[in-house]
């Protein structure tokens, strides 16, 4: 059972958006009870909560969606990694075993 934030974010299947939601509801929180305890106006306060709100969110929507990014470039330069060592090993092209005088060239 999926719940679409907005009508059109499905907030299960996209990645991120589960903990930047989670994260922008405790911002709001926190901004919204920091503005009305420093000014006791409760409209405003509310605006602020509203603004806290978008601006975590977002910014923990980035920061995850960027280090999910690296995750996966490292993941594909690993993969790539371990099928050249398997495609490559016992060869002559081989990085890591020792090369003898002979196949080098030497003479």
């Amino acid at each position: 059972q999926s719940f679409k934030l907005l009508g059109f974010l499905d907030v299960q299947s996209v990645p991120c958006s589960r903990e930047s939601v989670l994260y922008g509801s405790v911002g709001s929180l926190v901004v919204g009870l920091g503005h009305f305890l420093a000014t006791s106006r409760v409209r405003r306060s509310c605006d602020f909560a509203v603004g806290g709100f978008i601006c975590t969110m977002l910014g923990y929507w980035f920061y995850c969606r960027y280090n999910l990014a690296q995750h996966r470039i490292r993941q594909r330069m690993l993969k790539e990694g371990m099928r050249n060592k398997i495609l490559f090993e016992g060869s002559s092209l081989d990085p890591e075993r020792k090369q003898t005088g002979n196949e080098r060239g030497d003479s």
